[in-house]
């Protein structure tokens, strides 16, 4: 059945015919099936994923074929995302190696750190950054690369995580990154930031014990985040003051959460970013916002945990 298949654009073609009748999801870096199968195509031909159309007429031999269909096997089944497959993910213009020690890259900050976070930070100067759940460092490494005056520290409990983003750190020579483990901020006492960006896990438990078999290869600690997916969330809007300067800024990514986020705190004021392709879940919020708010964001914080509610302004205003 796959004689005919000849060209660059042969191979492609019939990958996405295959993947879309295979009913797979797409929600790691790509989300299409033609987009997937170019990638693919690509990486087993040992080609740059950017590609001119040009080269699409160009003919493949049986070797090659055979190992880009053997690549299309094994998404088809085993449901591999193509990024573990490749070992590769692109975020914000870079390469990073990409493998089941944390989530693939692919958050809409990428968007934001390509547009140096304007018109959120307004002019203001950025000597220290945080990225907190670094994951395999892709939001860290990338804030580094296009901003090399930062200090930038990215932050991870997962040593399997960080394991992967000191390999990505070598990979890109982020020589002004800092990578910590940390759980949150527990292990960033007395450190400050001009600005703290995170993506931290958010999906409820409800949606992740329902994810398609390609988040399976994704550590979950990455994902699951409780009933409404904030318990992590709360944790940060109410610690996060103790680690922003006054003017500092935090931006987190909430996705799905976004609603319920809303709902629990009417009053604070996020700002929602609109990205190219509309809004994606990713609030703006200032440091003494989040100050003002604390005692009510402690409280819903210390009801998960089920404890008594301890509230980091008081703690914070020796900073200012």
């Amino acid at each position: 059945m796959t004689d005919e298949l000849q060209t660059i654009i042969d191979l492609i073609r019939y990958g996405a015919s295959r993947f879309n009748a295979a009913g797979l999801t797409f929600g790691h870096s790509y989300d299409n099936a033609l987009d997937e199968a170019t990638q693919l195509t690509l990486h087993a031909l040992h080609l740059p994923h950017d590609l001119p159309p040009a080269y699409g007429q160009s003919r493949v031999t049986l070797a090659e074929k055979e190992e880009v269909l053997g690549l299309f096997l094994r998404r088809i089944e085993e449901r591999v995302p193509a990024a573990y497959l490749t070992g590769e993910a692109w975020f914000a213009g870079l390469s990073f190696k990409s493998d089941g020690r944390a989530l693939v890259p692919r958050s809409p900050i990428a968007e934001l750190i390509e547009t140096g976070f304007e018109p959120w930070l307004g002019g203001r100067e950025v000597r220290r950054a945080l990225d907190l759940c670094t994951g395999s460092g892709c939001i860290a490494i990338a804030m580094a690369h296009y901003n090399p005056d930062w200090h930038v520290d990215g932050a991870d409990l997962s040593d399997d995580a960080l394991a992967l983003a000191a390999e990505n750190q070598a990979r890109l020579q982020a020589h002004n990154v800092r990578l910590l483990k940390s759980d949150l901020f527990s292990a960033l006492q007395g450190e400050h930031y001009d600005l703290i960006v995170s993506n931290p896990p958010y999906v409820t438990n409800d949606e992740t014990d329902a994810l398609p078999p390609e988040y399976s290869y994704e550590p979950e600690m990455g994902l699951r985040a409780g009933d409404d997916g904030l318990d992590l969330v709360l944790k940060i809007l109410r610690d996060a003051p103790l680690h922003l300067r006054e003017d500092g800024l935090l931006i987190c990514e909430v996705g799905e959460s976004e609603r319920a986020l809303t709902a629990l705190l009417p009053d604070l004021p996020l700002v929602w970013v609109e990205f190219k392709v509309g809004q994606m879940g990713v609030f703006v919020v200032e440091c003494h916002d989040l100050v003002k708010h604390n005692v009510r964001i402690a409280e819903l914080a210390a009801a998960r945990e089920g404890a008594t509610p301890a509230p980091a302004a008081a703690a914070a205003g020796s900073l200012f």
